[in-house]
């Protein structure tokens, strides 16, 4: 069930009158309680709210370990603080968050600073995991760029508003990566295959397609989310309930256009519900081959006059049932090549290990996720089975060639015992993330 949102316009100029007014009995404030000298999280609010603010407008407000550390302190101080009833997060600039600073990783590893890294992956999915068990209401505005740790940050959490500017990946594929902060969990969860077809292809959704799949919890127009803001801070209250009738206030109805992967679930089960990423990308290419086949030889009988009709005519519009019937097969043949040519370009290692990812996420609770995320992405950045991290971070990120050179090159050359590593217990000398789950129990 697609929940439709609406929202009402304002502007920030409203917002900047009522924050700029001062009193001792509202403690109304805006201010910075970070030390770091950048301020990467900001805090905005009143006594009875606060917003954390992901502040690295230049790189599209990527996480890092202050960050990380940051957003725990302030939302454990929060969560105790029996005068503030809900929280908020949202980004600077125009992205939400475009995930974890991933240059700053492969500058670590080329560094030989591995403890770094390891405190990076650390901070943050406990942290993940502090949002996914908070007792208060939270609410991310995912305004713009959503990605990989951007998801990590906000998806599990109890609200998530997805605005005409959002674009959510979890494109870790692409980078010799496999997706984490999470997305093993929440990716596992969604109808159908979706998960599958989202961790494998790093394709994209647009806010009104994460709204229908349930990434999201609403949708508001960019433009209106000064008025939400502006009415959420003078909100006092700590019931779920009302902070989810506070949102339903702002409806907005949309859903997905017609090019969107949801009106294609039929086919997307079909491909993406094989056991192997071999079986995925087989079915894939039947499915190819087949709508190639029939856009192109295909002929109608006109039972009007009796006779064969050929394609330019039936585009030409002298035959309306075929050009209905006709749409979705070449819909589906585009879809499909569009897929394959995507799958074929991402790492063929981390194909195999993102599809066991979310198989193996679909029957795990978060924190059981967020443990084996933890040790897979050592694995991956220690390069003891391969650098495609290294490899696909410098080919896009930095020096930006696009043409990574994969280990192994090809799905035949990945043996089940590089995957298996992945998966495997760490070292004796390597502790497993420590959550605080006798603390905080996971939800299902």
């Amino acid at each position: 069930m697609v929940r439709l949102i609406k929202a009402s316009s304002s502007s920030f100029s409203a917002i900047r009158r009522v924050l700029g007014r001062t009193t001792s009995a509202q403690c109304q404030w805006r201010r910075t309680l970070s030390s770091h000298p950048n301020d990467e999280v900001l805090v905005e609010g009143k006594s009875h709210c606060r917003t954390a603010i992901l502040h690295r407008p230049a790189v599209l407000n990527a996480l890092n370990t202050n960050m990380g550390a940051l957003l725990q302190k302030y939302y454990k101080s929060w969560e105790d603080d029996p005068d503030i009833g809900f929280v908020m997060m949202k980004g600077s600039g125009k992205a939400f968050c475009a995930g974890g600073d991933i240059v700053t990783l492969y500058r670590h590893i080329n560094k030989g600073k591995i403890e770094d890294c390891k405190e990076f992956f650390g901070t943050l999915y406990t942290f993940i995991y502090m949002l996914g068990t908070y007792l208060k209401p939270n609410v991310a505005l995912l305004n713009g760029v959503t990605m990989g740790g951007g998801g990590g940050v906000s998806i599990p959490g109890t609200f998530r508003v997805a605005t005409d500017k959002t674009v959510f990946a979890t494109p870790e594929t692409l980078i010799g990566f496999h997706p984490d902060a999470g997305a093993s969990f929440y990716l596992s969860h969604l109808p159908g295959h979706i998960g599958e077809y989202l961790a494998l292809t790093s394709k994209s959704l647009s806010g009104a397609e994460m709204l229908a799949c349930g990434l999201a919890t609403h949708y508001s127009l960019s433009a209106k989310l000064p008025q939400i803001e502006e009415h959420l801070v003078n909100l006092v209250s700590d019931d779920f309930s009302v902070v989810e009738t506070s949102l339903q206030e702002f409806a907005d109805v949309v859903s997905p256009d017609n090019m969107s992967i949801l009106h294609r679930m039929e086919t997307l089960n079909k491909c993406f519900g094989h056991d192997t990423v071999e079986e995925i990308i087989d079915s894939l290419d039947h499915v190819c081959w087949f709508g190639a086949q029939y856009l192109t030889y295909l002929m109608l009988f006109d039972a009007c006059d009796g006779n064969y009709i050929c394609k330019s005519c039936i585009e030409r519009g002298l035959c309306v049932q075929y050009s209905q019937e006709d749409e979705a097969t070449k819909t589906d043949h585009a879809w499909c090549a569009s897929t394959l040519k995507r799958l074929r370009e991402v790492s063929p290692l981390s194909l195999k290990v993102s599809l066991r990812s979310i198989r193996e996420g679909r029957y795990q609770t978060l924190d059981q996720c967020l443990a084996r995320e933890y040790r897979m992405s050592l694995q991956g950045i220690t390069g003891k089975v391969s650098n495609d991290f290294m490899e696909g971070v410098r080919a896009r990120m930095v020096d930006r060639d696009f043409s990574p050179k994969w280990d192994p090159p090809s799905l035949d050359r990945v043996s089940k015992d590089m995957v298996e590593e992945y998966f495997s217990p760490l070292s004796v000398s390597e502790p497993e993330l420590q959550l605080p789950t006798k603390q905080r129990e996971a939800f299902l």
